[in-house]
């Protein structure tokens, strides 16, 4: 026997060893849903063995998936969670109860899985989706929160047949594979709505109404329309919470919620949270709409969320938001401008395959920037962002690393100060983890 590989060994090999889209892009992406298929077969189909609720769409559906996993904690049922990317350790991929699987395990399943790994070829989300599917089947949860890495329609997660499948929104990201207009994206992320299987859809717009309608029609899926079923204002917001007045329309009646995560665009998510803990304690799970209030405020104590107008430090203050498209940049930029601060700050990079010019036009003229890049090829340098960024009038300095744009920051910077760190999941979780390490 040889021995044992350790963990960062199996993460190399996993990294080094099988295509991944964070690190290349498009190339790494398999056009179908095989390799996922035959390496679940292979498994004994854990997927099959656990209930399950699929969540796609282009903003909030990390923050959703999260907290559908929090409320089916706090109602006692062991809850697996899927979700992608990490943003420091490749566990967070993987949940159950919150708590990341092991690291013996991850090592083990990649050991043991070896020749099918070499023999079937998948891509590195192909067989972090089997990793998921395998723990879930094996730890014999009651229920997985599965979130897509990409689309819907041939994203590897979708081999499931879900008890319910959410859509968050639709805007536009990811063009080059997905679709140059909402309706085209809308038409992939619709390709997670199962026959007979009821469907939320947590944000409404003319363009992709249409496509969820055909789509449900052919399917025979029920469609809920969490803007129309709640209403949501906010009414106050602290260092901790916000706090919100909540309206069950149907019933007309009136809740107060507050949530532990603090981006204006959860009042949306929220919605979408409740409709589904509704839907689902229509399939037999004990959920009430108090209770399903009362987890939305510990979720990221009870799921582990990082990275979502995450406030890292106060004196002076520092935010972390992994908004990297347009639509989450808009909403997160409106969020800033609100910020009271001397001077703003902002740390920023991006992946090549944004639309990075449109994005750049929704960023504040008045900030000093730090323009950087994550250590992947897919990575667009920080010289290169740097020359985009003057021409839209946005004034800053590059730097190789994000370690040494956030410093850079920090010196920079005085007690009545902001910082703002954003642009992807790849420089926040740097970012994070250079930060944890200085401010431990």
């Amino acid at each position: 026997m040889g021995h044992t590989p350790d963990y960062q060994q199996t993460l190399d090999y996993l990294y080094e060893r099988l295509p991944m889209f964070s690190r290349i892009g498009k190339a790494a992406l398999k056009p179908d849903l095989t390799n996922t298929l035959k390496l679940c077969a292979a498994l004994g189909n854990p997927q099959e063995q656990f209930k399950s609720v699929h969540i796609a769409g282009t903003n909030g559906k990390g923050s959703v998936s999260h907290s559908l996993a929090a409320v089916m904690q706090s109602a006692g049922y062991k809850t697996g969670l899927y979700t992608s990317p990490h943003l420091v350790d490749f566990r967070e991929r993987i949940r159950i109860n919150g708590v990341p699987v092991s690291k013996e395990w991850v090592v083990n399943f990649v050991d043991t899985h070896k020749s099918l790994t070499e023999e079937i070829q998948p891509s590195f989300f192909e067989i972090t989706v089997a990793m998921a599917f395998a723990a879930f089947a094996e730890e014999k949860v009651d229920i997985a929160i599965i979130e897509t890495g990409l689309g819907g329609r041939l994203d590897s997660t979708n081999i499931i047949t879900p008890l319910l499948s959410i859509i968050t929104n639709i805007s536009y990201d990811h063009k080059d594979l997905l679709g140059n207009t909402l309706a085209e994206i809308a038409g992939e992320k619709a390709g997670i709505i199962k026959p007979g299987i009821p469907t939320v859809i947590g944000e409404q717009n003319e363009e992709t109404d249409r496509v969820f309608f055909e789509h449900s029609v052919h399917k025979q899926s029920m469609l809920y329309y969490a803007q129309s079923l709640w209403g949501m204002v906010r009414v106050n917001q602290d260092a901790k919470y916000q706090y919100f007045k909540a309206v069950n329309n149907a019933q007309r009646e009136m809740y107060d919620l507050h949530t532990d995560l603090l981006g204006n665009y959860q009042q949306h998510n929220i919605k979408t949270i409740l409709t589904a803990a509704e839907l689902l304690s229509h399939q037999g799970f004990r959920l009430t709409i108090p209770n399903t209030i009362a987890a939305l405020a510990h979720v990221k104590a009870l799921t582990g969320l990082r990275g979502r107008w995450d406030w890292i430090q106060e004196h002076p203050t520092i935010i972390c938001d992994v908004a990297h498209n347009p639509a989450g940049l808009k909403e997160v930029l409106a969020q800033w401008e609100k910020v009271p601060a001397k001077h703003k700050h902002i740390v920023l990079g991006f992946v090549k395959d944004k639309d990075v010019a449109e994005a750049l036009a929704l960023f504040p003229k008045d900030a000093i920037y730090y323009f950087t890049n994550a250590q992947i090829e897919r990575a667009l340098p920080a010289s290169d962002l740097k020359d985009i960024a003057v021409l839209d009038g946005l004034w800053g300095y590059a730097y190789p690393t994000v370690e040494e744009a956030v410093n850079a920051a920090r010196n920079a910077m005085n007690e009545d100060d902001a910082l703002l760190i954003t642009g992807s999941f790849f420089i926040v979780g740097d970012a994070m983890e250079m930060l944890s390490g200085v401010m431990a």
